[in-house]
């Protein structure tokens, strides 16, 4: 049986050679994951306004400290969070800037007051 494509071999290959890696979409996969939580979200939302510990997170996202350290992990993970110490406080700020660009360009699709 004879296959029909629409496109000709050399046009095959040619999208071929011109996809991405799937190491390059799986770095992407993984990079949109973070935004499939809403608590991360609201999480980089609060730390685009200001460096914030656990307990002022807490507060102002009304969440638990063990949902907010959760979290916090895998942002840390993913390389979007970072933090640094005061003593026994860790203050976390957003250190992707791609993040940044992403949370406030949602924000303005969607008429959110920042």
């Amino acid at each position: 049986m004879l296959k029909e494509y629409a496109l000709k071999n050399e046009d095959i290959e040619y999208v071929r050679e011109n996809m991405p890696t799937f190491g390059v979409t799986k770095k992407i996969s993984n990079f949109y994951y973070i935004f499939s939580d809403p608590t991360r979200i609201l999480i980089i939302a609060a730390l685009r306004v200001s460096e914030l510990c656990v307990t002022d997170l807490c507060e102002i996202l009304m969440l638990n400290q063990t949902t907010i350290s959760h979290q916090l992990k895998i942002l840390r993970d993913a390389n979007i969070v970072d933090y640094r110490r005061y003593g026994k406080i860790l203050f976390y700020k957003v250190i992707d800037k791609n993040a940044l660009d992403i949370i406030n360009s949602c924000f303005q699709d969607f008429a959110v007051v920042s």
